[in-house]
């Protein structure tokens, strides 16, 4: 079987199993961890607090294009990424290590603009670039590794109960509608076009955000950079449950859905947006609108109820409604992020 016809979410679960078996109950290091493959980000005790680790690599024509992104986008982006996971678990991020694969004609001034964006936005979050790696290669790959905290409890993936209300912070689709216009496929006018470049080159992690769920006594969330669907059905498969969404309570980015028709594919399925994905009663969400600056919406609920999918769409009316694509697959949709149609 090649990694195509096996795809990135079954692929992860074998090297989550083969890690498994590897797993040593004497060991100091096996005791500690508490999160492994599988999650937004490891996790494992420390001393005094649980220490977090994610990361995350972009390639050139797979992830981004350099002919339609700025080396000051590209340094902010792959950075932000990983911050995104550490919000995901309600993290403080503490350290950055940042490897570089690079063609050896690339101009130094590119990369000095890429390292002087993402310290910008370490900075913003108390974040120390602190090493990270060099090496030739045909083509840009970044890889950026985040080292985090949590001081009591964090969010997980595998948390969500039967009855959780399903809510969502921000807007969506806005990075997907991004994406698209930086390919050209839109005409919309400069401020627009401005404003979903942004949305989908210079996202902001929701840090605070994550941290702010935690202290309202949520427990279950993810970021959404799959997509939507992708990213609920994550929490489903770890939670070992279903989920439900009102397709009219999705809330979908003002401009997208202005200009885009398919406006709730893109915010459905396109991925990237950042935000946070969580589940909670309807208690702990009220007390999360209140101290958040972001909208939350609540889209759905989880569930228990048996369905073909972990995941159903219901329209306005009840009716339950099929969708097709899911979100972003690495190894099975055959098309990289860089080019998307």
């Amino acid at each position: 079987m090649k990694l195509q016809e096996l795809g990135e979410f079954k692929l992860t679960k074998l090297i989550s199993e083969i890690i498994d078996k590897s797993r040593c109950p004497e060991c100091d290091s096996w005791q500690r961890l508490s999160i492994g493959p599988g999650d937004d980000a490891a996790a494992w005790q420390s001393n005094n607090y649980i220490q977090l680790a994610t990361t995350d690599t972009m390639v050139q024509d797979v992830h981004f294009d350099l002919d339609t992104v700025t080396w000051e986008e590209l340094g902010w982006k792959a950075l932000a990424v990983s911050l995104s996971d550490i919000a995901a678990m309600g993290g403080i991020p503490q350290y950055a290590l940042v490897s570089l694969s690079l063609p050896v004609e690339l101009e130094v001034e590119y990369i000095s603009r890429l390292i002087e964006s993402m310290t910008c936005l370490a900075s913003k979050f108390e974040t120390a670039i602190a090493g990270g790696n060099l090496t030739s290669a045909p083509n840009v790959v970044i890889t950026t590794t985040l080292i985090g905290y949590s001081r009591g409890e964090i969010l997980k993936r595998s948390t969500a109960c039967a009855g959780d209300h399903i809510a969502v912070t921000g807007y969506l689709g806005a990075s997907a509608a991004g994406l698209r216009n930086l390919l050209g496929k839109t005409t919309m006018n400069a401020k627009s076009q401005e404003i979903l470049r942004r949305a989908h080159l210079h996202p902001i992690p929701r840090i605070k955000e994550g941290q702010a769920l935690i202290q309202q006594g949520i427990r279950t969330a993810i970021d959404i950079s799959d997509g939507l669907i992708a990213d609920l059905n994550h929490i489903c498969e770890s939670s070992k449950l279903n989920a439900w969404i009102e397709l009219e309570q999705v809330p979908v980015h003002p401009l997208v859905k202005l200009n885009f028709p398919d406006y709730q594919e893109l915010a459905l399925c396109g991925g990237e947006d950042y935000e946070l994905l969580f589940t909670a009663d309807k208690n702990a969400i009220d007390r999360a609108r209140q101290v958040l600056s972001c909208p939350v919406t609540v889209i759905g609920e989880i569930t228990e109820k048996s369905q073909p999918e972990h995941v159903a769409l219901r329209d306005k009316k009840g009716n339950i409604t099929p969708h097709e694509k899911e979100g972003w697959n690495h190894f099975g949709n055959g098309l990289s992020r860089a080019k998307l149609t």
